[in-house]
């Protein structure tokens, strides 16, 4: 990529960004588009605009954002949002404070020196580009002392790093602490989720099995015990009335439509019930959704029985009158036995995968060796294609591989266009495929909850990206351009391929620049969701529900959002030293992000779950992770510039182990489970045990006509005779 190449990146990609900047002050000042641009404050029943929509500065919500407190971001959108701005603040403070030192000292340090002038070779970027080539660490002569500086700088980052992330460790620890000492009644402090329940004893039902053994452990705190039950029969009755009901509500909504124009009674909504409603008989749809809707409530009522009497599982909910009891009892070891009574916390209701908590305890270990191994799988076949078009997407292949493009290639338009985007742009849309894929596997394991099937999820995702994405598209592009070298000389083929790093770091500039201005500036705009939602209301939706249903902005996405930006924070390490020219690119990236994602935290996204933080360990493993590789890419630089004292980086990734280790031994139990002292704090309102017991029912076995005539059967799975 040339320099116009690089600055017709950047230009267009801001232009773009201002574009979408534009449209959002524009269309979020439109009454009709607020449920598109403030649905999490109108489901929260406040204001959306704080002041009128006419008199509202365009801008004001950046200094909305900017002003926000913590405790704002955790009122609307969760304690785990606002762990996520602690990560963006990191990350953003380890670059700031790095390119304070970075970008004075060694810019001038590299452009001063003359070592691609001295060789043609050294610059694997074959003579272009060497504007920015001569501000790398590539213009530094072998076996310098100006790579005293490096070394310097290499020390600064790591430092950096071990000190905000310090700090950022304990501010979390800190908000989860206050977030589980709150005095609101939070159903899932209250419970126990018990697995690997051992076969019911003669004489017994499952029940009591159930209740007598935790009543001979927790005599005044144990209240109730609900055995899991296999729903499957019943949840697919119940989705299938659930649908009825849905297509109802719209047949009724289309008639009252109907009538309200003046159209005769003819025009009753008609379908046909055949193969897509395309054949077969036609039917008036109110009747006939009525008439399905009458027959399967006695079936789904039936079924309810026979689901709580015959079909339960070696599962259970345990309840307590006191969270300190339910927070031992989830941190606890209740048999000699690990694969017998295993007791965890229980996940919030809503987060609960049901079917999970029938997978017994072996079950669960070898389908996690197997998913580990299907990701392993996909992960190295993936490699192939990423790296392969990651090679081939250079101007240059593109000429050498597909000699039929060259006249096309060829043209100054379309040729700056292509080394612009192409490469960033299909690299993008391969890691777009991934995220729902991994959290299927990742379910596939037997988690029991959603948040950590997601931190399961962003686990995967990142070592992918790390693997396919920086290490694949590094040693990809590398090994096309450097191969005949490489080739005629075996023996320097790590020497070589340290050379061409400072030359890959264009291509993450532009891939970085990419992602802030028109990743965020598409966040921002939410023009996707805009036009899918005046769509479906003008051609798709019939009632307020469809309505509702299509505007309503979901989570934040963190599956995807997190493992991104650690991707960014380990491009932007690792070439941070060897070109420092990316540390503003980084900066632009965190700062954009923080900004615009305060914004949606505070007025669009609904949060689906909230696990205090519990992603936090996680991301910060992975952030001294892509300090550690950092490490390892410049020890294996400092070798390839042949510069003696190179072993004195063996010292970082050394400390970076001895730091991790510390953290974990010091935070991550606290995580893990919730802290007795935590959980020993008064509540502010007394107890509702019975509303902290149906929270629990799973939709489908929650009946609309009296509870009463479910108590038999209710009582196999709830009840016990104890009194609290």
């Amino acid at each position: 990529m040339d320099f116009s190449s690089f600055l017709t990146s950047l230009g267009t990609s801001f232009l773009i960004f201002v574009v979408l900047m534009l449209l959002f002050t524009w269309l979020s000042r439109k009454p009709g588009n607020s449920v598109i641009y403030y649905p999490n404050r109108i489901l929260k029943g406040m204001d959306p605009w704080e002041g009128g929509k006419r008199t509202r500065n365009p801008f004001a919500w950046i200094r909305e954002a900017i002003s926000s407190s913590e405790d704002e971001v955790i009122s609307m959108s969760g304690v785990d949002a606002a762990v996520y701005f602690v990560f963006l603040s990191t990350a953003l403070g380890i670059l700031v404070l790095s390119g304070i030192v970075l970008l004075p000292v060694l810019l001038p340090v590299a452009a001063t020196d003359n070592n691609l002038k001295l060789s043609a070779n050294s610059s694997t970027s074959n003579n272009t580009f060497n504007d920015l080539d001569k501000l790398s660490m590539g213009n530094i002569q072998e076996k310098s002392n100006r790579l005293w500086a490096f070394v310097f700088a290499s020390y600064w980052v790591s430092f950096v790093t071990y000190y905000l992330s310090w700090k950022a460790y304990n501010h979390v620890s800190a908000l989860r602490a206050s977030a589980l000492k709150s005095s609101d009644v939070k159903v899932e402090q209250f419970a126990a989720l018990v697995r690997d329940i051992p076969p019911v004893p003669e004489g017994k039902t499952r029940k009591e099995q159930v209740d007598s053994y935790f009543r001979a452990i927790y005599p005044d705190t144990f209240y109730r015990s609900m055995v899991v039950t296999d729903n499957k029969q019943v949840n697919k009755i119940w989705e299938e009335l659930e649908g009825y009901k849905k297509k109802l509500a719209r047949a009724e909504a289309t008639y009252e439509d109907s009538k309200a124009k003046g159209s005769p009674e003819s025009a009753r909504p008609m379908h046909r019930i055949g193969f897509l409603g395309l054949v077969g008989k036609k039917v008036d749809s109110i009747e006939y959704f009525n008439e399905n809707i009458n027959e399967l409530i006695p079936k789904l009522e039936a079924e309810q029985k026979v689901t709580l009497r015959e079909k339960q599982q070696a599962s259970a909910i345990v309840f307590f009158t006191s969270r300190v009891t339910a927070a031992a009892a989830g941190q606890s070891l209740h048999d000699q036995m690990a694969d017998s009574w295993t007791v965890i916390d229980a996940p919030e209701p809503r987060q609960i995968i049901w079917k999970n908590l029938l997978i017994k305890f072996y079950s669960r270990e070898i389908r996690q060796y197997f998913v580990y191994f299907i990701v392993a799988l996909t992960i190295f076949f993936y490699m192939i294609p990423i790296t392969f078009i990651s090679a081939i997407t250079t101007l240059k292949n593109l000429e050498k591989y597909l000699s039929f493009l060259k006249p096309v290639v060829e043209i100054v338009a379309v040729k700056t266009v292509l080394e612009a985007y192409l490469p960033q742009l299909a690299l993008i849309i391969f890691l777009a495929l991934l995220p729902k894929l991994l959290l299927y596997l990742s379910k596939t394991e037997g988690i029991p909850s959603e948040s950590h099937a997601v931190r399961a999820a962003c686990g995967k995702y990142f070592y992918f990206t790390i693997l396919n994405v920086f290490i694949g598209v590094t040693i990809g592009a590398t090994l096309f351009d450097a191969f005949k070298e490489i080739q005629d000389k075996p023996k320097q083929a790590i020497s070589i391929l340290a050379k061409s790093l400072p030359s890959n770091a264009t291509f993450f500039l532009t891939f970085v620049a990419l992602k802030f201005f028109v990743g965020y500036g598409l966040e921002l705009s939410r023009l996707v969701p805009f036009i899918i939602f005046h769509l479906k209301r003008k051609y798709l939706c019939k009632t307020e529900a469809e309505v509702k249903e299509a505007w309503f902005p979901g989570e934040f996405g963190y599956i995807s959002r997190v493992p991104g930006d650690l991707l960014i924070i380990t491009i932007v390490l690792c070439y941070s030293v060897i070109a420092p020219i990316i540390l503003p690119f980084g900066v632009l990236y965190f700062a954009f992000g923080w900004l615009i994602l305060r914004n949606q935290a505070l007025k669009v996204y609904v949060p689906a779950y909230e696990s205090n933080g519990k992603m936090w360990p996680h991301i910060h493993i992975r952030i001294i992770a892509a300090l550690i590789l950092f490490q390892l890419t410049m020890l294996g630089y400092f070798g390839g510039k042949k510069f003696h004292y190179a072993p004195i980086i063996v010292v970082l990734p050394i400390l970076s182990l001895i730091f991790i280790f510390v953290c974990q031994k010091k935070f991550y139990r606290s995580f893990q489970s919730i802290a007795l002292e935590a959980a020993s704090h008064e509540l502010k309102e007394s107890l509702n045990m019975e509303h902290i017991f149906r929270a629990y029912i799973p939709p489908s076995l929650n009946c609309e006509k009296d509870e009463d005539q479910f108590e038999d059967a209710l009582s196999l799975v709830s009840r016990t005779t104890s009194s609290v």
